[in-house]
Parts: C-alpha cells; sequence; structure tokens
C-alpha cells in the first residue's frame, strides 16, 4: 500500500502552497531534504514529525526566513525566498515559541499588530482574546505562559490572510480553551483561509485537518487525507495457515500489509473491507478483531523503529 495519496475535490486548483524538491542543508546535516507537496486553498493541513524532523525549517522555508539549498517553495504564485516581501503579505504566522514585548499591555500590543498590517483587525483581535478567555488589559509581564499564548492566539488569527501557519497553537493550554481554538481554526477554514497546522496532538489532528504530511529526517515520509484514512483498517487474528502466501497466490498482496507471527496474523488494508472480509471468511481464523488504523499506528509505524506487535 502506498503512504501517499494526492487526489482530492482540489486537486484540478492551483495549490496556495506548493514545495518542490525542496531541501536546505546546514553544513553536512540535511534538515530537509527533497520534499515534495502542494497544500490547495481552503482546507486545513497537519504537519506532523518529532524534533529534528524538519517541520521547523520547512515553514522557515515557507516564510523566506531560510533559503533553500535545492528547490522551491511558493505560496499563492510567489517564490518563498526571492518574493518574501510579497509573501509575508499572504500568511499570517504563529511562532512555536512566540516572544512578546513585556512593556506593554495586553490590548496595546493588539492594536500595535493590527496597525502594522493592512488586513489586520483589532475588534477582530479582541474577539479572539474575549473567546480565549484573555485579560485584555494585563501587563504582558506579569502573564503566565498560557495567558502567552493566548495573546499570540488572538494577534495570528485576527489577520485575514489566506493562509495562517500556526505551530504548536494549543500548547501551554487548557483542555477547554484548546477545544476553542480549535473551532477557530474550523471557522478560518469556512472563510476561505488555508491552515497549516504543525502539532505533536494528534488526536486535534485528527479531529480538525483535511489531510496530514508526517516527516521523517527531512523528507516526506507520508501524505494523505483524513477522509481516505478512515478508510484502512487493522484486522488480527489467529490462524494457522500462512497468510501471506495465501494472499499472493490470490493476487492480492498489494492490496495488503500483512505481518505475520507464528499463528497470529496482523492485516492492514485500505478501501472497502467488504471484499477482504470475504476472502477472510474462506480461512480458519480465530479471535478475529476489526479496527481502524488511525493516524496515531501510521505515525508510530513511520517514527518507531521496533517491529510491529501482533
Amino acid at each position: 500500500m502506498s503512504d501517499f495519496d494526492n487526489t482530492s475535490k482540489h486537486s484540478l486548483e492551483a495549490p496556495l502552497v506548493a514545495a518542490r524538491g525542496l531541501s536546505k542543508s546546514f553544513g553536512d546535516f540535511r534538515a530537509l531534504d527533497g520534499v515534495e507537496l502542494t497544500i490547495p486553498k481552503g482546507v486545513v493541513f497537519g504537519l506532523l514529525g518529532p524534533n529534528g524532523a524538519g517541520k521547523s525549517t520547512f515553514i522557515r522555508c515557507l516564510l523566506g526566513f531560510l533559503q533553500p539549498s535545492a528547490g522551491q517553495a511558493t505560496i499563492a504564485g510567489l517564490d518563498c525566498w526571492r518574493q518574501r516581501v510579497d509573501v509575508h503579505n499572504e500568511v499570517s504566522y504563529l511562532p512555536g515559541d512566540a516572544r512578546l514585548p513585556r512593556t506593554m499591555r495586553a490590548k496595546g500590543l493588539m492594536r500595535l499588530f493590527a496597525d502594522l498590517r493592512p488586513n489586520g483587525s483589532y475588534r477582530r483581535s479582541l474577539d479572539v482574546a474575549r473567546r480565549l478567555e484573555l485579560e485584555a488589559k494585563r501587563w504582558v509581564g506579569l502573564m503566565s505562559t498560557g495567558m502567552k499564548q493566548k495573546l499570540a492566539l488572538s494577534i495570528a488569527l485576527s489577520v485575514d490572510a489566506p493562509l495562517l501557519i500556526l505551530d504548536e497553537p494549543t500548547a501551554n493550554l487548557d483542555p477547554t480553551v484548546r477545544g476553542e481554538v480549535l473551532n477557530l481554526i474550523r471557522e478560518a477554514k469556512s472563510n476561505g483561509q488555508t491552515v497549516i497546522f504543525s502539532s505533536h496532538v494528534l488526536s486535534e489532528i485528527e479531529d480538525v485537518c483535511d489531510s496530514v504530511a508526517i516527516l521523517k529526517q527531512g523528507k516526506l515520509a507520508f501524505q494523505q487525507s483524513l477522509e481516505n484514512m478512515k478508510w484502512q483498517h487493522r484486522i488480527r487474528a489467529v490462524t494457522d495457515e500462512d497468510v501471506a502466501a495465501r494472499a499472493v497466490a490470490d493476487g492480492l498482496a498489494e492490496q495488503l500489509s500483512i505481518v505475520q507471527d507464528d499463528r497470529r496474523v496482523q492485516i492492514e488494508t485500505e478501501g472497502d473491507l467488504s471484499p477482504v472480509l470475504k476472502w477472510l471468511a474462506e480461512m480458519s481464523l480465530r479471535n478475529v478483531s476489526v479496527e481502524p488504523v488511525g493516524l496515531r499506528s501510521i505515525y508510530d509505524r513511520i517514527h518507531l523503529t521496533k517491529e510491529v506487535q501482533v
């Protein structure tokens, strides 16, 4: 089974974001290695990977903060490095480590950022702050880490930009506020904005994203729509038969991923499950269980080196 799925209802539209052979090296270290992906307009795109996988480098290349060593990144048809000033007009960015002036009140800082951007909105910033339960009159220097995150979100989400890049937007927030952030992301999508959502919280990615990409050691290891991922299932059973050999004989080896350890077998499949179940019904199986694969399983399959336990 392929880990890549580029089909979607948006496939005929020009992508808002595109990376073509995007690479970035720091000396002998290759932080990005030939990344190829496109992000259509009006979607929420999840970006996953452990620390050091290349997520931050990818985002910085999109923002024109770093010059690619090879390849190209574009936003709205603009070269992210050569036309980075114009690119910044298309983007609102929430960094994972937002640093804010300590000697200003939240309201003053929100007004300052709103005035700096032609598509900024102080009223919208105040509305987001209210929804996130932020005290807008408080001095930034007296805020907790969570409150500073709310303030940064109130600024970033108030900009009417075609693209929002949110790096760990729910970090340091309590569950109730996390849920409101996800609602704000959904609203941004409904308003026609595109969102790149980088997070370590897989449940949030599954909840709000339309598609997801997983980076591993600077390479694109997986890209698929969440809708298609729902069709993937894992089947576990106990049997005395050689299921892998049976799949080869019946011409199903390319459609199934099979791991068998003695009598225990694990089968992963995508698409309509009915034909696979009919095929399995012809075998002698015991203790059969069927479950959706889920993003956690795919992530672990890519990033854990240990063998799959069946």
